[in-house]
């Protein structure tokens, strides 16, 4: 009977991981859309502080660390070209991360349900492997240590006074630049590499001697595999800057173009031919400064 119940569940745990990554997936965006609101709704509140506390308006820690509501966490616009406090820089974190996670999990659903497949039938050879969630989380742990890179990318750019309040560039040098750079990263021998790492989860289970058995070496197997995903999509989040960082639609975008460099055949074609139209497009910004 024990092995009739155990072989029952691993008959679905394929169901169980999809839906798992759905749920993780669906409150992410969920989180995303609640703070893209908060942010859109204070974007047009006057900075004299109607409807607000007046240790909110002036934007003090103490009033940002009594509440976080969207429009709490919104205020960081508001008061964007003040010094960041450390509860600021935590609140973008958490922003940043929760973000990098609703884009990511589906690109990597492939290489997480592969590997529920092999410990599956290790099982029933009796050779267990770690559960599939320590692998995930190696994963999204490399997307969540890019977020601290794009939190301090966010400040550098904020101090230099170079975000509208949206936390969209405000200057069409900066727009070119970051379009160019992106494009252009499309076109490099680094991005092939990742790319490559990506697209074909059997090449690399192969290339780095397969999968780890036990919960570190599982995690630490994510890992990797999130730090090529990174290496092959960083450049793809500063584009993040020229839409609005919590602009919904342009996420939605982006995560769906990242998803179609992998699992489209001809992603390499795809990942060069937007790179030339994003190139393009930056230099149409600096043009029409002109």
């Amino acid at each position: 009977m024990a092995d009739t119940a155990l072989e029952t569940l691993l008959r679905r745990d394929r169901l169980i991981v999809v839906v798992s990554l759905l749920a993780l997936t669906g409150i992410t965006w969920l989180y995303i859309l609640w703070l893209a609101v908060g942010m859109e709704a204070m974007a047009h509140v006057p900075a004299s502080g109607d409807g607000m506390s007046g240790d909110m308006a002036m934007g003090t820690d103490e009033g940002m660390a009594m509440d976080m509501s969207p429009g709490a966490m919104a205020s960081m616009a508001d008061v964007a070209f003040r010094p960041w406090s450390v509860s600021t820089f935590a609140y973008a974190f958490v922003m940043w991360a929760v973000m990098m996670v609703g884009m990511m999990t589906p690109s990597a659903t492939p290489m997480i349900l592969l590997f529920a497949r092999v410990g599956r039938q290790a099982a029933l050879d009796d050779r267990p492997f770690a559960a599939t969630g320590f692998f995930a989380g190696g994963y999204l742990t490399a997307w969540v240590l890019f977020a601290a890179l794009a939190t301090l990318g966010q400040w550098l750019l904020e101090s230099a006074l170079l975000l509208t309040p949206m936390l969209a560039s405000g200057s069409r040098i900066l727009s070119g630049i970051i379009l160019i750079s992106v494009g252009l990263f499309q076109w490099t021998a680094l991005k092939d590499a990742c790319l490559r790492q990506c697209q074909a989860p059997l090449m690399f289970i192969q290339s780095h001697g397969g999968f780890r058995r036990d919960a570190g070496g599982a995690y630490q197997f994510g890992l990797l595999h999130g730090l090529y995903c990174v290496g092959c999509c960083w450049a793809l989040m500063a584009l993040l800057f020229i839409g609005g960082v919590m602009n919904v639609l342009w996420i939605a975008v982006i995560a769906i173009f990242v998803l179609a460099e992998k699992v489209v055949p001809g992603g390499r074609m795809l990942s060069r031919v937007a790179g030339a139209a994003v190139v393009m497009a930056g230099l149409w910004q600096l043009a029409a400064m002109t």
